[in-house]
């Protein structure tokens, strides 16, 4: 919009009006404000600035228009001289009426409007409507369409009023056509790409948007592909450049990593020092776990360091500091590594302030932090904590820094965090010839109401049977490293492989806490009703145990898990033991025990992924025989290739169970050669297990079969990273069963996030 400023002097001259304006005096001893609605007329003449009975020049009267131009307030101003009368005339800039955006198809008005300075109602303003289009083209830059115009315009209505408009131009998403790197000798391109947030852009484009270029995720890319090597040793991995290149049709960008490996090294010898006067050095040496041989790692010497420091509190040391010593070993390609036990400096954590948590309440970010108010600061303590907040997958970014404080020995802790969505949405879907299609719906949010704790809630459904469950944990319970967990399920069942009806209904509580630094203990009691009917026409052992029955039982699980460690970690390790009494009450009495253990493997430079999984349980009645709600039945994803309760005892059609179970499931992933940016990878797997062992044998034809006989099973299967979630299809084979096994050859598994 084109705006008019008209300045007119009572000179009688049209022409040589410069020159004649700078010789020109005025003297108003009165001034006319005309045209002006909402502004004042002593706001106008404030602005002005012009004395009345002062001899000002022409050149004055010139500056005064322009002030009061400047003041943003209004679309026209004329100034002109009548005399000792000074006459300002104004048009106020209008009123906005209503706000509307045109042409936005990829991003709504409500993802939008919130972005705006300008709103209905108040004065319209030619810059804020620029830097409104501004920030709407922005937030289509970060959705990925560099090429977004936004043109603000007004549509005038009556009473001095507008329509704001604000015509978009979308243009096409720019996406990262392809990620390459130079310079890689130890992993592909295929592997490093997996470390990166970025993804080449693939197939399936249309529906799946992180391939999307987002110039800010590239120094993201440079600090994973950082840690990813330190992590492995190559301590001096460089990052020389990135270069991202615009195609020639402005639609895609080919972004090139230049790297620097260098060469992986080995931890040598490990040493502890000390310092401090009184403190033994043998303690703390005696305190590493680093051993000479492990790829070096800062996050093992961070790990160790750790382990030192608290050991120096433990026997009431403060302002203990541990510093690594590092000696480099060119030609062994080994880092001698030697820990230094020294006084740190004397200051003190003044006070901890946090900010960005619109939902998150202070407390439960403040508990992520080992030092309070009044502690010595511990900069490594504080990364830590910082470390802890992003693994909650609370927030999208954390910022933990220091500053000075009020006084030269303290320090105030400044906490930056930015909220994501916490909740999850799955859908699962399995099918067989058998059974049909079976569907699960599950939801869980890891942050309730902000305080930390973790709510979730799962339907399954196939053809015969049901179940609902309902878990609720608070991971701090009475502010302290203890969780507290509460389930309450519900299922039945009608004729699932089964011809009778199961009914279970139970509460179960429990409290876990930590061990030691990879174990952690979990106990927990509950009472559970379980009801078997409509058994006409069924092996007489689950006849035996029609009815109902109330269980109550004390139980424990310990688990030690160290997987999930580092950066990418290439290993891992869990193992989990359980034991169970049933006997304080009602009418079961028996004892359990159970095993898992899970081992990973990344070989071939991280290529192919293995991984082998051992299961075994056991239940002992103490007083008659076991129920068949209390026996082992193997699901199909225990073992695959078979039904759930398809293989082990049966009578007729009736699966019975058993007292025992064993499975083994070994599986490889690995690439299959495509484009790594359309998400599929394939697998083989082979499965080899079983469940046997029964307290009554008689069944309804003679002695029912309870030996030990092993089934087996290979098979395929394909990973589709999706959009909509990861898909896995598996395609099974079963190679050893008996004749009255219910075998599966095809399953499918889908989950979503929202």
């Amino acid at each position: 919009m084109a705006l008019a400023t008209c300045l007119v002097l009572a000179t009688g001259l049209a022409t040589g009006f410069s020159s004649t304006a700078q010789a020109q005096t005025f003297r108003f001893t009165g001034f006319d404000v005309q045209g002006n609605e909402r502004v004042s007329d002593s706001a106008i003449l404030t602005y002005a600035g012009i004395t009345p009975g002062a001899v000002v020049s022409g050149a004055q009267v010139n500056d005064a228009l322009q002030r009061i131009q400047n003041s943003g307030l209004f679309e026209e101003v004329t100034i002109e001289p009548r005399g000792t009368t000074l006459v300002i005339a104004v048009r106020e800039y209008p009123t906005i009426n209503r706000i509307s955006i045109e042409g936005n198809d990829r991003l709504d008005d409500d993802a939008l409007l919130p972005t705006l300075q300008s709103t209905p109602r108040r004065t319209y303003s030619p810059s804020v409507a620029e830097q409104d289009a501004n920030a709407i083209a922005e937030a289509y830059r970060v959705a990925g369409r560099l090429t977004a115009t936004v043109t603000p315009r007004i549509i005038r209505r009556s009473d001095n009023r507008v329509d704001l408009v604000f015509e978009v131009a979308e243009g096409r998403v720019v996406e990262t056509e392809r990620i390459s790197f130079v310079g890689n000798r130890a992993y592909s391109d295929r592997r490093l790409r997996r470390v990166l947030e970025s993804t080449q852009a693939g197939l399936f484009r249309a529906i799946i948007r992180r391939d999307t270029f987002i110039s800010e995720r590239i120094a993201l890319d440079r600090q994973l592909l950082t840690d990813f090597y330190q992590d492995r040793g190559y301590v001096d991995f460089q990052i020389l450049s990135v270069t991202p290149e615009l195609a020639r049709g402005r639609d895609a960008y080919f972004v090139t990593f230049n790297i620097r490996e260098g060469q992986s090294f080995e931890i040598g010898a490990v040493t502890a020092r000390s310092e401090i006067e009184g403190v033994d050095a043998d303690a703390y040496q005696a305190a590493i776990a680093l051993r000479a041989g492990q790829t070096y790692s800062p996050r093992l010497i961070d790990n160790t360091i750790t382990r030192l420091e608290n050991l120096a509190t433990q026997q009431g040391l403060r302002f203990v500091r541990v510093e690594p010593v590092i000696t480099r070993n060119d030609a062994a390609r080994t880092l001698d590594v030697e820990f230094v036990i020294s006084r740190g400096e004397r200051v003190f954590v003044e006070r901890i302030d946090i900010e960005g948590n619109a939902t998150t309440l202070d407390r439960v970010i403040r508990r992520q932090f080992t030092t309070v108010e009044g502690d010595p600061f511990d900069p490594r303590a504080i990364r830590q904590a910082a470390e802890r907040l992003r693994a909650t997958g609370f927030f999208a970014d954390v910022q933990v820094d220091g500053r000075p404080g009020t006084a030269a020995d303290q320090v105030i802790v400044d906490v930056d965090v930015e909220e994501q969505p916490t909740g999850s949405l799955g859908f699962s879907a399995s099918f067989s010839t058998d059974t049909g299609v079976g569907l699960a719906v599950n939801f869980s949010e890891s942050n309730f109401l902000g305080r930390g704790q973790a709510l979730a809630f799962s339907f399954n459904t196939t053809d015969g049977s049901r179940a609902l469950d309902f878990n609720f944990t608070e991971p701090q319970f009475m502010a302290r490293d203890l969780s507290l967990n509460l389930r309450l399920f519900y299922s039945e069942t009608s004729s699932q492989n089964r011809n009778f009806d199961t009914l279970d209904i139970g509460l179960r509580g429990g409290l876990g806490f930590p061990v030691s630094e990879f174990g952690r203990l979990n106990v927990y009691a509950g009472v559970e009703q379980n009801e078997i009917s409509n058994v006409g026409g069924v092996s007489p052992i689950i006849a035996a145990d029609e009815g109902s029955r109330l269980a109550a039982y004390v139980g424990g699980q310990y688990s030690y898990d160290t997987r999930d460690r580092g950066i990418d970690p290439t290993r891992g390790v869990r193992l989990q033991f359980g034991t169970e009494y049933a006997g304080l009450g009602g009418d079961a009495e028996y004892l359990r025990a159970t095993f898992l253990g899970i081992a990973e493997q990344q070989i071939m430079r991280e290529e192919v992924t293995l991984r082998a999984s051992f299961e075994a349980g056991a239940i002992e009645a103490l007083s008659g025989n076991t129920r068949s709600s209390d026996r082992f039945f193997l699901s199909s994803r225990q073992m695959r290739g078979f039904e759930p309760n398809g293989l082990g005892p049966r009578d007729g059609n009736d699966a019975l169970g058993g007292n025992y179970m064993a499975v083994a499931r070994f599986e490889a992933a690995f690439p299959l050669g495509l484009p790594d940016e359309y998400g599929i990878s394939g697998g083989a797997f082979y499965d080899v297990g079983t469940v046997w062992g029964l307290d009554d044998t008689a069944g309804s034809s003679g002695v029912v079969d309870d030996s030990l006989i092993w089934r087996q099973t290979i098979g395929l299967s394909v990973f589709w990273d999706t959009a909509i979630g990861p898909l896995r299809f598996n395609f099974s084979h079963p190679l050893a069963f008996e004749t009255y096994d219910l075998t599966r050859e095809f399953d499918l598994t889908i989950e979503a996030r929202f």
